[in-house]
């Protein structure tokens, strides 16, 4: 098997992997690395510093300028834009261009664009016209100018206390990834207000753990994302004590997105699970208990070697 480059195509590469195709009106530089099975459409143009990894899919009118990585699976929709100078002028060249990173089955709407520098995450979906200007996390579906989290892909979205009848929670806590499980609290109400109760003396209302630690997350602007980790021991519960939220746990193989709402339900997060926030209302207020004090070493900070320790095995 050998690659196809159409009559009217341009490639110059000489490292291009089978079965890939360059299609009509597209040009391919001498310098660009181009995997297995990749399929490049119509009047694109791909510079020298680009590496195109297997079964990649380049669909009519976008330019990959050097300093582009796309790794395997990646589908980058017509027209979107990738870019590598934060400040271009005319005929000022830079030393060095941006490294920008499309991760392992990720994949860019039409019209997008992707500013110097990022990275988008494995499994991460950019949607049509976003402007993305952050980096995009691991499975995140982003939109928007500027980009922000919508969701996860292939997260199951679990918001009991919105169904009509709210469903019981005592009855059906798990949300079904790595034993996170939602904990309802005692919960008052009366003319004066509202009341939710959690003692910390034993297993008090389903809570594993006596706290060894608090934080409190507030003032979260919109389209931010907190979190973002796992841990290797300790437990978290998560109260939204004001506003809303959601929360994304991942066990490395089941995804769910937890609408968080009211301070009488929170959600307990343990060891072994990712977990980030996101979505908050400007009014969020999310209370955190930890069942252990701050470690460093405890925290798995990059979602790679998260599946590496957690992750499928296969």
């Amino acid at each position: 098997m050998t690659a196809y480059v159409h009559p009217l195509g341009c490639c110059e590469t000489e490292r291009i992997g089978d079965g890939s195709r360059v299609w009509a009106f597209a040009h391919v530089l001498p310098g660009a690395q181009l995997g297995r099975d990749c399929n490049i459409c119509d009047h694109v143009f791909i510079e020298n510093d680009v590496v195109v990894g297997d079964r990649v899919t380049v669909k009519c009118g976008v330019q990959l300028w050097d300093g582009v990585t796309l790794g395997d699976d990646v589908f980058v929709g017509p027209n979107a834009t990738f870019t590598n100078d934060l400040r271009p002028r005319s005929r000022q060249w830079q030393d060095q261009v941006a490294r920008t990173v499309v991760e392992e089955g990720a994949s860019i709407g039409a019209n997008a664009t992707i500013l110097p520098g990022l990275t988008i995450g494995r499994g991460a979906m950019v949607g049509a016209g976003a402007v993305v200007t952050r980096n995009v996390p691991p499975n995140a579906v982003v939109v928007g100018n500027p980009a922000r989290i919508i969701g996860y892909e292939g997260a199951v979205t679990v918001d009991r206390l919105g169904s009509v009848p709210p469903a019981d929670i005592t009855a059906d806590p798990d949300v079904g990834v790595g034993g996170a499980r939602l904990i309802a609290l005692p919960a008052f109400s009366d003319l004066r207000g509202d009341l939710a109760v959690l003692e910390f003396a034993g297993e008090v209302a389903g809570l594993p753990f006596v706290p060894r630690r608090q934080f409190v997350v507030s003032g979260v602007t919109s389209g931010h994302v907190r979190g973002e980790h796992a841990h290797r021991q300790c437990s978290q519960f998560l109260s939204c004590v004001s506003g809303t939220m959601d929360v994304l746990v991942d066990d490395g193989e089941r995804r769910a997105s937890v609408r968080l709402d009211r301070p009488s339900v929170g959600l307990l997060v343990p060891p072994g699970v990712w977990a980030a926030q996101f979505n908050f209302s400007v009014d969020a207020v999310l209370v955190v208990l930890a069942s252990h004090p701050y470690e460093a070493e405890d925290y798995i900070r990059d979602y790679e070697q998260f599946r590496a320790e957690y992750g499928p095995r296969s």
